[in-house]
């Protein structure tokens, strides 16, 4: 199975202020399991403008372009590191692709992206991860990102990469039946529409901008192209090995 996997801003945020680089490491472990298995992984990670905020000693996410721009440049390269660190002992290098909209709309550039992706998996040491390039796609940081915290970029590198399941990591256990994220967990998704919209509340914490409508949303479209989609809790137990399972934890969404 190739699977692309989308970990959120909020999941990679550490209790003491920095990455949350245990986490990271218990990631990297399954996603080499899955890999030893016979899967092919790919990542969409969100983080770097939270992990520049943290190293500039910000302790609330800017509104300004500069400022935002300013925090993805210093924060991309540590998350980059972390992903390297937590990946080193199981002997696999984190290969860093970033991306714009401008990119997708650029049919040379979709396609040279896909050759790129291919050979790396090909190399069987490497993990391609991939983020929105904040530092150059100015008219997404002015609108908060316009991926919505790379939801919206993870169903597009799903479909580039031909993908057989999205996974899309958050800190909820996946939708839930009342807007504010409480009530029961709805396990299953064949359709997205205005009623289950309804059950999505709107953006996360502080430092994320992602929320569950944009979740859904990407979900929506990888559907489009066949791509099932489960969304769930990043931090619970086995949570990538589970997400291969014909019955994944959190919600389902496919048809």
């Amino acid at each position: 199975m190739r699977l692309v996997i989308k970990i959120g801003s909020s999941l990679l945020a550490g209790r003491s202020g920095g990455l949350a680089e245990a986490q990271l490491r218990t990631w990297a472990k399954q996603m080499a399991t899955l890999r030893r298995s016979g899967h092919e992984v790919i990542v969409v990670s969100s983080g770097a403008i939270r992990a520049g905020m943290v190293a500039l000693g910000w302790k609330q996410r800017p509104t300004s372009r500069p400022q935002m721009q300013a925090c993805a440049t210093i924060g991309q390269p540590l998350l980059m590191k972390a992903y390297g660190a937590a990946l080193a002992p199981h002997r696999i290098l984190a290969a860093q692709v970033l991306l714009t909209s401008w990119d997708l709309d650029s049919r040379r550039i979709y396609e040279n992206t896909r050759a790129t992706l291919q050979t790396l998996l090909k190399l069987k040491n490497c993990l391609p991860i991939f983020n929105e390039n904040d530092a150059l796609s100015f008219e997404e940081i002015a609108l908060l990102n316009a991926f919505g915290d790379n939801d919206r970029l993870s169903a597009h590198v799903a479909i580039l990469a031909r993908a057989d399941r999205l996974v899309i990591l958050t800190d909820a256990p996946g939708l839930m039946s009342r807007p504010d994220g409480t009530g029961t967990l709805i396990r299953r998704v064949k359709t997205i529409d205005a009623k289950v919209l309804a059950h999505a509340g709107g953006a996360g914490s502080v430092g994320s901008v992602g929320g569950m409508v944009s979740k859904l949303e990407a979900a929506r479209l990888a559907m489009s192209r066949g791509i099932g989609v489960v969304i769930t809790d990043g931090r619970s137990d086995r949570v990538l090995l589970r997400s291969v399972e014909r019955t994944p934890p959190g919600t389902w969404v496919a048809k």
